[in-house]
């Protein structure tokens, strides 16, 4: 329309028009980059409360390098630099992210709950101040069979592996808790899920006393943040309010 109007304020209008349009900003990374090397500019990013989004692709291990242990790797997992299955728990990036407040926070997986990883991902989009979401994602690294890829996404979220959840500072504005737990109750035991991978089973059939032992403290760690997120879940609004009960707020 405005090449249609032969005027010089046209002319200096359509040179800044792209200028004009709300623009969507994504960086998209994997859990190498955004647990451990980049961690730094990730926290950067969402402390600044600019409105970027960040997705996660979170294998869960340095996949590009050969299946090296990262700080996304869970308790338990076999991989290179801890053949004898990670000693410590996964770092957890989406509560260091909702420790902000102001930082909208999902955890998705597209291959056990679809509809709530493209409600994430609008809720992000949509709105204006900083967004992570950190998505499930299987990797050839984990010794899987690949053509039962989604079949064991839904065993990581039903087993309490990978819990759903979205954490949108925008409710606190009409009264509600901003934080949203998707997942049911996990209804599968964690081996279940776990004897399908080779990072897990291969420490079963070199040291089953060990993979025993790291898979009681995985349940346990599995249900201590569950209870955890349930109590999230069912707080008031004013929990998530530092200023709520302030004298003349």
């Amino acid at each position: 329309m405005l090449r249609e109007i032969d005027t010089e304020a046209a002319r200096n209008l359509e040179s800044v028009a792209d200028q004009l349009i709300r623009r969507a900003i994504w960086i998209v990374g994997g859990d190498g980059w955004a647990y451990d090397i980049g961690y730094s500019g990730v926290d950067h990013v969402l402390a600044s409360g600019a409105n970027v989004n960040i997705m996660v692709m979170d294998t869960e291990v340095y996949s590009n390098t050969g299946g090296q242990m990262s700080k996304s790797t869970p308790l338990g997992a076999v991989a290179k630099f801890a053949a004898a299955g990670k000693r410590v728990i996964k770092k957890d990036l989406a509560m260091q992210a909702i420790a902000y407040g102001h930082v909208y926070v999902a955890r998705i997986s597209y291959g056990a709950d679809p509809q709530q990883a493209l409600q994430a991902i609008r809720e992000a989009e949509a709105y204006d101040g900083s967004a992570l979401i950190i998505c499930y994602s299987h990797c050839i690294a984990h010794g899987i069979d690949m053509e039962q890829a989604l079949h064991q996404q839904q065993l990581a979220v039903k087993s309490g592996h990978w819990p759903l959840y979205r954490y949108n500072p925008a409710l606190r504005d009409v009264g509600k808790n901003p934080f949203i737990l998707d997942s049911l109750k996990p209804s599968v035991p964690l081996w279940e899920y776990r004897q399908n991978e080779t990072r897990f089973v291969s420490l079963q059939r070199s040291n089953p006393d060990l993979a025993q032992k790291l898979l009681d403290e995985a349940e346990q760690v599995r249900d201590f943040r569950w209870r955890m997120l349930e109590e999230m879940a069912a707080q008031d609004e004013s929990h998530f309010n530092p200023f709520a009960g302030a004298e003349g707020v």
